[in-house]
């Protein structure tokens, strides 16, 4: 064996959870109800939230433990409602004209790969997801997030004993390295995964099927029908939030030229600097110092810090919420314009819509291609047309994309943690993952009465048109 360590770690830890996931697999609707319902509160205790919390921000040094706390409780019970009373045993659906039923049946074993960013919230939400289909999971934390994950993982543990579930559902394996990551994806049935792009190819090239998020970079514009306080208020909001460090914190904002001037002002009433073109050019050269890769010390650390390393002097340091970079016009191959993972977005003015739909096109394509976009607005004609031309697999309208992505409870997209960008963003799926992606389905076909179409319905157009 090329790593007989590495090897040897990963085959003990999938010989227990096969073990246990061929008990689960075996549990009636109501057991694998109360399974969740025990994970999930000894998750979502306040106590046990502000430790993982706490835990997390000391070993990854990204966010705000506050707003990790806030976080990983909203999504914990967002997750727990869209699963609540749903089928994952037995009989999903049946069709008696068509002679079918689908019966759900677990996947197996799940490699659990998880980011730095929010790494609590990230492992329990799928975990709770998994566990409601019946798998196990074994998880592979970012290097960063061993400490956070290894509490959470004892936690959900506890949990399982309690109710006299099987332990090793549910393991970490670590500390991680990529080899490890590798042979962990190589052996499992399924492979789950957020993080960076890199982590996500790896996934996909395991060679086991695999669902991953996508690279964010959202692009929001703000057009001159818009509620100019209540769009700067989402904006600094979802842009801010946990340092920034969500994939769907918003990253680019477009204003219409005819309210650019009363929206900067929102901005400012809201702790937001905004930079010159000095100071612009000195934040461009912090996060990129060599002009192409965002430099990891700079990611999700608030905003007065990075304005000290860039030498910006906000007017009050100490209430200042974002930077914004304010640019004369878009360039996709401005760094800026990529993905920041910090409380730091551009600002660009546009002339007319259609300007502004051409925009922000062009930024996704070049960074967070299928993710998702944003508009505030009026009018119904100017989101149809944003969302016809530009490929994402979500648009939020008069919402936060940093708030609103991942499901809220103000909104109709279900909770997740994997943000998936479809074929645009090299993913298998273009919605928000959630446990109905986390099952086999077994098709039972009944015999019916022949249903052979008549040639005339089928052809009779092309007929029509181009002869027999």
């Amino acid at each position: 064996m090329d790593n007989p360590g590495t090897d040897h770690v990963v085959d003990a830890a999938l010989v227990r959870a096969r073990a246990a996931q061929e008990q689960a697999a075996t549990w009636p609707q109501h057991r694998v109800d109360d399974v969740v319902a025990a994970v999930g509160w000894w998750c979502y205790r306040a106590d046990n939230v502000r430790a993982m919390s706490a835990t997390a921000h000391r070993g990854t040094g990204l966010g705000d433990p506050e707003d990790l706390f806030a976080l990983h409780r909203r999504r914990v019970l967002g997750t727990l409602r869209d699963m609540h009373g749903a089928r994952t045993v037995g009989v999903l659906e049946a069709d008696p004209a068509l002679g079918l039923r689908v019966l759900a049946k677990p996947v197996g074993v799940v490699a659990l790969v998880s980011p730095a960013t929010a790494p609590c919230s990230a492992v329990v939400c799928t975990t709770l997801q998994l566990l409601k289909t019946r798998n196990a999971v074994v998880c592979c934390p970012n290097p960063a997030a061993q400490d956070a994950v290894a509490h959470a993982v004892a936690l959900i543990r506890a949990a399982l004993v309690e109710v006299g579930a099987p332990p090793d559902l549910v393991q970490r394996v670590g500390p991680s390295g990529r080899p490890l990551a590798e042979a962990l994806m190589s052996a499992a049935d399924l492979v789950v995964v957020s993080g960076g792009a890199a982590t996500v190819r790896r996934a996909y090239a395991s060679g086991t099927p695999a669902i991953g998020a996508g690279v964010g970079n959202p692009t929001v514009v703000v057009d001159e029908t818009a509620d100019l306080a209540a769009a700067a208020e989402r904006i600094v909001t979802g842009s801010t939030f946990n340092n920034g460090t969500s994939c769907s914190s918003e990253s680019n904002v477009l204003v219409a030229a005819a309210v650019a001037a009363e929206f900067r002002a929102e901005l400012r009433e809201r702790g937001v600097h905004l930079c010159d073109p000095d100071e612009t050019a000195r934040l461009r050269r912090v996060l990129w110092p060599d002009g192409t890769r965002l430099d990891r010390s700079a990611i999700g650390r608030p905003a007065a810090a990075l304005a000290e390393r860039a030498g910006i002097e906000p007017a009050d340091p100490d209430k200042t919420t974002s930077l914004v970079a304010v640019l004369d016009q878009v360039d996709p191959a401005d760094p800026l314009l990529g993905e920041k993972l910090s409380p730091v977005f551009t600002l660009v003015t546009y002339q007319d819509f259609d300007q502004a739909v051409a925009a922000v096109d062009a930024i996704t394509r070049a960074c967070g291609s299928g993710h998702s976009c944003g508009i505030h607005t009026t009018r119904a004609d100017r989101v149809a047309a944003l969302a016809e031309r530009v490929g994402v697999a979500r648009v939020m309208v008069n919402q936060s994309t940093g708030s609103g992505n991942s499901g809220s409870f103000d909104n109709g997209l279900p909770f997740t943690s994997i943000v998936a960008s479809g074929s645009w963003g090299g993913c298998a799926q273009s919605e928000n993952v959630t446990w109905r992606h986390f099952m086999n389905r077994t098709t039972v076909s009944h015999p019916i009465p022949e249903r052979r179409p008549d040639e005339e319905t089928v052809f009779g157009v092309h007929w029509d048109r181009h002869g027999v």
